[in-house]
């Protein structure tokens, strides 16, 4: 029987106070199952990535209810098991691709050698080993992007969120790096969710969750709309 990764409840999300509050995202419920493939689409301000931060326990949701039932609690107490590629630049300047990638391991309590040891293997299966001694500085937009999944893979995760991961990157960088991140899920055997605004991105996925004005509005597979009783039950 497959499980449920994340689960959403009624989730609502809301910034400020009073007359100037902002409602990220209201009413939604889905469920990420594991080996999912989803790609979250909308346009900008629709609100995927705050429903992408509530799904990786990175907001709380001011509303309703977010749990994680087949990861037994909070993500944040297990570093690791889900890991977040995030749209802009995340790596350490003063730290160099080995050091970038194995710092949350060392941050988690993971001993150095055996950081540095995953970090190598992330950076092999995602052909970066010759960018291992580099600086942020010294990579494209597009190495620096696949550097940061490698840092993702190298906890090992049983999720993989990944905010517009292409969203800044040219056409040819923007493919590879999808296919390098498409490539080591399926190989990780992992769930992924990918929120974007490219359609070219969300058609390499299995299936498509919209959200418009910050509710989820639509879920499409690559065959037409899925069944409420099977990846997300608005």
């Amino acid at each position: 029987m497959t499980g449920i990764l994340v689960r959403c409840v009624d989730v609502a999300r809301t910034f400020g106070s009073g007359a100037t509050a902002v409602v990220a995202i209201h009413g939604i419920s889905c469920e990420v199952p594991e080996r999912a493939r989803i790609a979250l689409t909308g346009p900008s301000g629709s609100g995927k990535s705050t429903l992408l931060h509530v799904l990786a326990g990175l907001e709380r949701p001011t509303h309703g209810s977010v749990s994680w039932p087949a990861l037994d609690g909070d993500p944040l107490g297990r570093p690791g098991l889900v890991g977040v590629v995030f749209q802009g630049p995340s790596l350490l300047p003063p730290l160099d691709v080995l050091e970038n990638v194995a710092l949350p391991l060392v941050l988690a309590g993971v001993g150095s050698a055996e950081s540095r040891e995953r970090a190598r293997e992330a950076l092999a299966r995602l052909d970066l080993d010759d960018l291992r001694a580099k600086l942020p500085e010294e990579l494209s937009g597009g190495q620096a992007q696949r550097v940061a999944v490698a840092r993702v893979l190298a906890g090992r995760p049983r999720l993989v969120l990944a905010d517009e991961p292409t969203g800044q990157l040219d056409r040819a960088s923007a493919s590879h790096v999808l296919d390098v991140l498409l490539e080591a899920v399926d190989e990780l055997d992992v769930a992924l969710v990918v929120s974007t605004h490219d359609q070219d991105v969300a058609r390499r996925l299995d299936t498509a969750w919209r959200v418009h004005d910050g509710r989820l509005r639509t879920h499409l597979g690559a065959d037409g709309p899925v069944r409420e009783d099977t990846v997300a039950r608005p």
